[in-house]
């Protein structure tokens, strides 16, 4: 007889950026090799298959797993709130030790106030995308391992004629030596190339829908670009393998959950409506960026089994204040992985929401996605904000936010006394970053149990009414505001 799954007494969450699931040898993949992952999922992990994202992208996803509530009917990427407690404020002062260790630039700039803060410990390794580690590139460089590669701002010079772009790294890798601070002489050296590279390489990749098919990427650049992501994919495996040999080492499964997890995917050139889709551009949250891995070890459980309940990455937090036993004042939208883990329960929730600020609005039960663009103009839109500030662009003349003005108020969010600024906006502002571009009136519904590559749009038939009708209970349970029933043109 098979002995109960247990609670665990210790956590441990490894995040990895960008994590696509279909490219993992333990969801099918077989394009890139990912033996630790897989080992894992085989020996100690459950494998959820129905996890998706919630708000997105990189930093409204970790608010999701830090603070448990979706800010993107809300707020565009942005701080952790005066409203708000992050789980690692309560369990500091539960006497739980937590710490951090991550090389996300976003947690220390602006845009990212308040994620790290409130750790028992935490250590930053330095020097990754736009960190402003170094001021100026090594003069001493040549001969270390830093190849020749475009700079940060390759693809808006390609698009605009001018480099406006400024990122850290192009400064900063220039300073590293060894393979554990650098990984590129083991990882971009062609491990999945399909023919040799001679040019500069391609280590930023870019934000397009349709580069290929309009003639701004050739599908050479495609190739290398997906070929370095799986390089990079196998070097994470690597490096995840020795987490795997200290939990063997030091025994830890016993007691210890270990939770791998990704803010989303990345399109590598994933085709939708016709077009070739790279990074994460202005499109709905297809699956190759929306359905994520998710394998979570769980003390007393055995591995190698599945889980097809629906989840989302509000449940991890929901998860850590149930093992903790501790709880948060603000408004939460997760629901416990606990019960599914324990056996307990074979579902936790019915419905997901996600999207990102300003543009698609989307809900699955699971086996059907629908998502909802705005109607007309994109109109009416507001942001909820104390803090007021979000992703820094590096773009010079660029500003990625306007200040609130006189047709701000104080309002509240659901569920809080803290007043809040609360800034309309009207056609012809300038408006957030990731609003840039929003799309009205293109709106996908798919049946995914039958058409997964979402190649088949079924918005107008008769299951739209009953999606609709799913996305408007789930609006209101969060208490979502008014005016994004209006902006989806479902009031």
């Amino acid at each position: 007889m098979t002995e109960p799954a247990s609670r665990p007494s210790n956590v441990c969450v490894v995040l990895l950026d960008s994590l696509n699931r279909h490219l993992l040898g333990a969801y099918g993949g077989t394009e890139f090799a990912t033996p630790n992952l897989d080992r894992f999922a085989a020996d100690h992990a459950t494998r959820f298959t129905r996890h998706v994202t919630g708000s997105l992208p990189c930093m409204p996803a970790r608010h999701d797993i830090l603070v448990g509530a979706l800010d993107f009917l809300w707020k565009p990427w942005g701080s952790i709130e005066a409203w708000e407690q992050p789980v690692t404020r309560v369990l500091r002062e539960a006497d739980v030790t937590t710490m951090l260790v991550t090389d996300h630039p976003h947690l220390f700039e602006a845009g990212g106030e308040n994620y790290h803060t409130d750790f028992s410990g935490w250590d930053y390794v330095r020097g990754h995308e736009g960190d402003p580690w170094r001021t100026h590139p090594d003069p001493t460089w040549v001969g270390a391992p830093a190849m020749p590669a475009r700079t940060g701002g390759w693809w808006w010079k390609q698009l605009t004629g001018a480099d406006r772009v400024d990122r850290g790294y192009d400064r900063s890798r220039t300073f590293f030596r060894e393979e554990a601070d650098y990984p590129g002489p083991r990882t971009m050296t062609g491990r999945y190339e399909d023919e040799p590279w001679d040019d500069e390489w391609i280590i930023w990749p870019p934000y397009a829908d349709g580069a290929i098919s309009r003639g701004q990427l050739t599908e050479r650049e495609g190739r290398h670009i997906r070929a370095n992501y799986g390089s990079k994919l196998s070097m994470i495996d690597h490096w995840f393998g020795r987490v795997l040999d200290a939990f063997d080492e030091g025994g830890l499964w016993d007691d210890t959950a270990l939770v791998v997890c990704t803010d989303h995917g990345h399109y590598l050139g994933d085709e939708r409506d016709g077009r070739d889709i790279w990074g994460k551009p202005n499109v709905p949250q297809f699956e190759p960026l929306g359905h994520t891995p998710l394998l979570v070890a769980w003390p007393g459980r055995p591995g190698g089994g599945t889980c097809d309940a629906l989840t989302t990455n509000v449940d991890l937090f929901a998860t850590l204040t149930d093992v903790f036993g501790v709880d948060v004042d603000h408004r939460t939208h997760g629901r416990s992985l606990a019960p599914l883990l324990t056996g307990e329960a074979d579902r936790i929730r019915d419905w997901a929401l996600g999207g990102m600020y300003g543009r698609w609005v989307q809900v699955t039960d699971g086996t059907t996605k629908y998502a909802r663009s705005s109607v007309d103009d994109n109109f009416p839109l507001s942001m909820w904000s104390n803090r007021w500030s979000t992703m820094p662009l590096h773009i010079a003349g660029f500003n990625e936010l306007p200040a609130p003005d006189d047709r701000a108020w104080l309002d509240h969010m659901p569920g809080s006394a803290v007043p809040v600024i609360r800034q309309p906006f009207q056609p012809g502002d300038m408006l957030p970053y990731w609003v840039a571009g929003a799309s009205s009136d293109r709106h996908h519904l798919y049946d995914l149990d039958l058409d997964p590559d979402e190649q088949e749009n079924r918005v107008g038939e008769s299951l739209e009414a009953d999606l609709l009708d799913l996305l408007r209970t789930a609006l209101l349970e969060v208490e979502a505001p008014d005016e994004q029933f209006q902006r989806l043109g479902i009031a």
